[in-house]
């Protein structure tokens, strides 16, 4: 699906070539621009449930955030739901080139402003993450940089982590999301946190949480506290194709109070696989390890083509 076209554009709305300008009047020109909170006052936009959106105007936490990706001038970044741009501007004064997807109409305006202040560096598409294709906006080695929606923060991770060829076309995610999410993602075995996501993201890619973000840091505050989580793809595993180990831990997790001879055993060759790598049938599918699940997929009779 092609993106939507922001209003009074054809798709992608850019500001003229770079001037070639350094990073310091990058830095001074998205200075200069209105405050956040006096841009968000001006447009009259609040945060929209409905989007899951929460805005984090907190600029020191911002750099901070921005600081742990290790931008170079010119490198590419996948923005996802920047809202106002808050964390645009934070990336944009690294000297990158950013590429953003934003949904709601009203933050246009706001955003269009930063597209003028950008020379050049800001890409803004008005269209659905969920729809558009990421590695055509971005191309290959790009770096994933957003404050995710919380509706649909699960959805597009497991998508980036479950593309192939493997490894795809980004160099590292940094990602906000509720801290619930972030704990599934970095859990390890034995904990009430491990399952599925945790296993495909650990198979998938070297994680951990940089920061916690508390309620109070967003606009409006949410329910809970926030974790940005940081994200490095894993060489390719051509052996295990990611399909046939998310059929293994949908099965198992899927029952993960019961143990694995009883959870495995609508799975074709599950239960012969326990047999095959001598593992406990009477374990619990959060006591595996990641590599125990790769054992599993691995041992099963069929694999699909994709990896």
């Amino acid at each position: 699906m092609r993106p939507r076209p922001a209003a009074g554009s054809s798709g992608l709305s850019e500001a003229p070539p770079p001037a070639g300008g350094p990073v310091s009047d990058i830095a001074a020109r998205i200075a200069a621009l209105p405050p956040l909170r006096d841009e968000i006052a001006a447009a009259g936009l609040r945060a929209d449930k409905a989007l899951g959106q929460n805005f984090l105007l907190d600029l020191n936490l911002l750099d901070r955030i921005v600081r742990s990706i290790g931008l170079k001038p010119g490198d590419r970044v996948y923005e996802v739901g920047p809202g106002p741009g808050g964390l645009t501007r934070a990336l944009l004064k690294t000297g990158a080139q950013v590429i953003a997807v934003e949904r709601d109409q009203r933050a246009l305006p706001i955003l269009e402003r930063l597209v003028a202040a950008s020379d050049g560096a800001l890409t803004l598409i008005h269209g659905d993450a969920m729809a558009v294709n990421p590695r055509e906006l971005a191309g290959e080695g790009a770096h994933i940089a957003a404050n995710l929606p919380y509706n649909i923060g699960t959805p597009l991770l497991t998508g980036w982590l479950t593309q192939t060829p493997w490894p795809g076309w980004w160099a590292s995610a940094t990602l906000m999301f509720q801290k619930e999410v972030a704990d599934r993602i970095v859990a390890p075995p034995g904990t009430g946190a491990y399952g599925r996501l945790s296993v495909l993201a650990q198979h998938r890619a070297e994680v951990r949480i940089e920061t916690i973000l508390p309620a109070r840091a967003f606009t409006p505050p949410p329910k809970v506290d926030s974790a940005v989580v940081r994200l490095i793809p894993r060489a390719a595993q051509p052996d295990v194709p990611v399909a046939l180990l998310e059929r293994v831990t949908a099965a198992a997790f899927g029952q993960r109070r019961k143990m694995l001879r009883q959870s495995l055993k609508s799975l074709p060759g599950g239960l012969d696989a326990l047999e095959q790598l001598g593992i406990d049938p009477t374990r619990r599918a959060e006591t595996l390890s990641v590599s125990e699940f790769v054992a599993l997929a691995r041992a099963l009779p069929s694999a699909p083509a994709d990896s």
